[in-house]
């Protein structure tokens, strides 16, 4: 154990006691049963779509039990730190909904809530360890740590720095004086009294009492002093963070759930009160029969942004990932289920797929049961961030937008569910407007057969009689009639009793208006679809084929 005077020299002479941030950052003000939770990125990369389910579950449980939802950025690994990231996480919570009531953004009496600032907090309770002996200076160079390491495999010992291989954790004051006055860089390192291969055990709120090898290794809590602003390690500054930010419950995913042991540690030894866990299993994928977690470097879907810039609407991905994290909820329609509290005993434990296909299927019945003018609110803003030219013409005819819309789905038993994702839109629906639509010259290849002068005969008749009729059946005798006038049977029956006498039958004489409506041979109703576009269009659009040789 060092002098307090040494100790003390180590640090800055104005830096705070435990005291002044305990009262600084006093116990909240909440209801019995309220909870405090947080969720804690790091911006060493883009966000994985695990951490949008952690975001939900733990905006989720704060909510529903009157307490705080609070987002930490993590960014005590500033090499690996990536830019425009924290910007990136925003938009993600803007988009999914989980936006923190105490954050970077939104402020908060906690906070900083960016790790990086919090620095002198951090120096206060690693001074304090040491000054109570839980804690020492260690001077290991990278070589001897690994030297350490491969000598403990040959020796088939447990690896770690501890017991008697933590060669600076009894050495006498005077050397550690002497390795600092020769400018060696150090680590702080928390001091375990547990040994190799005693247990430990803690009620985990989703699993219940889980038992893991408890923590026999003296972990770093503060790195080398060699870089020019020492950060404490996740470890260290998880158990302080989340002591005076007054966390009541973790929620992670439970490839955390070893650190558990450290953690407790920790926290006796700081002489906080113990924090409840909750670990669920990570997202996983399919992938050739067998099952593997779901990876930002090998699988697109598994980051937040391949959701925002395909245009999931945001509520159904909600939805889904709230049922995947707890099965019950994937039972329920999505008003009932977007309602019901996560019941944290149903966390899933074994890992749950992540189906894109089933997702999408998910994501058509949501966009069936929405209003027109809300399908256009949401599709404008994803064209406005990701589709300019689309975001323009929906801002240019917003009536042809919503008429569009409308079609095969208003009044209707069964809405069409052709449309699963805002960037789909342009693709089943571009057509209604002029300024992505190309006029069409040339038939494809289903009505290539057709004689060309034919169908500019047709085509030019056809504009010079048009009429707009509201009803259906009176409208489509415009083409019936045109049709038979000019060689095409009146029924697909009667054209297959006598091929040869005509160039085709109703089918084809209507697929060709369809296609200088609409560019395609598949589309909605063909009179709701006229009716939509409005005469002049119609004229001009059918007018293109006059011109066909």
């Amino acid at each position: 154990m060092y002098e307090r005077s040494f100790i003390d020299s180590l640090f800055p002479s104005d830096l705070p006691e435990p005291t002044y941030w305990e009262e600084r950052f006093p116990p909240r003000q909440l209801a019995p049963g309220a909870r405090v939770t947080r969720f804690c990125p790091s911006p060493t990369g883009p966000l994985h779509i695990g951490g949008i389910s952690t975001a939900i579950l733990c905006e989720d449980i704060a909510r529903h039990s009157g307490g705080t939802y609070l987002v930490r950025i993590e960014d005590t690994d500033q090499a690996r730190e990536l830019p425009g990231v924290k910007e990136q996480f925003e938009r993600a919570f803007q988009v999914f909904d989980v936006v923190p009531q105490e954050s970077v953004w939104t402020g908060g009496d906690y906070g900083p809530y960016i790790q990086s600032a919090r620095r002198d907090i951090y120096l206060t309770y690693v001074r304090d360890l040491l000054r109570r002996g839980h804690a020492y200076l260690c001077f290991a160079t990278k070589d001897e740590l690994t030297a350490m390491a491969a000598a403990q495999q040959a020796a088939k010992t447990p690896t770690g720095y501890y017991g008697l291989w933590a060669t600076w954790r009894d050495k006498p004051a005077e050397e550690v004086e002497k390795a600092l006055a020769e400018g060696l860089p150090y680590v702080v390192r928390f001091r375990s009294e547990a040994e190799p291969g005693a247990r430990v055990s803690f009620v985990d709120a989703s699993r219940g009492t889980v038992e893991l090898n408890a923590n026999h290794n003296d972990v770093v809590i503060l790195k080398s002093s060699h870089l020019e602003t020492p950060l404490p390690t996740y470890h260290f500054a998880h158990a302080v963070d989340d002591h005076l930010m007054r966390i009541s419950l973790v929620i992670r995913g439970d490839e955390w759930l070893s650190s558990v042991p450290v953690h407790l540690q920790l926290f006796s030894a700081l002489g906080f009160d113990q924090i409840e866990y909750a670990h669920f299993a990570p997202l996983l994928k399919l992938d050739k029969g067998n099952k593997r977690k779901l990876s930002k470097r090998k699988d697109p879907e598994a980051s937040v942004s391949y959701y925002d810039e395909a245009g999931y609407p945001s509520e159904a991905v909600r939805y889904y990932l709230r049922g995947l994290i707890n099965g019950r909820l994937a039972e329920m329609p999505l008003i009932e289920a977007r309602s019901v509290p996560i019941n944290l005993a149903g966390l899933t434990h074994s890992g749950a797929l992540v189906d894109v296909v089933k997702l999408d299927d998910i994501c058509a019945d949501y966009v069936a049961t929405l209003a027109g003018p809300q399908i256009l609110e949401a599709v404008t803003g994803w064209a406005e961030r990701y589709d300019p030219e689309l975001a323009n013409a929906l801002a240019a005819e917003p009536d042809r937008a919503l008429g569009a819309l409308s079609i095969e789905r208003e009044g209707v038993e069964n809405p069409r569910k052709d449309l699963r994702r805002w960037s789909e839109f342009r693709a089943v629906y571009g057509y209604f407007f002029d300024s992505l639509f190309t006029a069409v010259t040339e038939l494809p290849d289903k009505l290539a057969g057709i004689n060309r002068t034919l169908v500019a005969t047709f085509a030019r008749e056809f504009i010079d009689t048009y009429a707009e009729i509201d009803d259906p059946d009176q409208w489509f005798e415009q083409i019936r009639g045109l049709a038979v006038k000019n060689g095409f049977a009146a029924s697909p029956r009667e054209y297959r009793a006598a091929p040869e006498r005509y160039q085709g039958s109703i089918r084809e004489a209507s697929q060709i208006i369809r296609v200088a409506l609409t560019g395609s041979t598949r589309s909605p109703d063909l009179q709701a679809v006229a009716k939509c576009l409005g005469r002049d269009t119609v004229i001009r659009r059918v007018g293109a084929l006059t011109t066909i040789h």
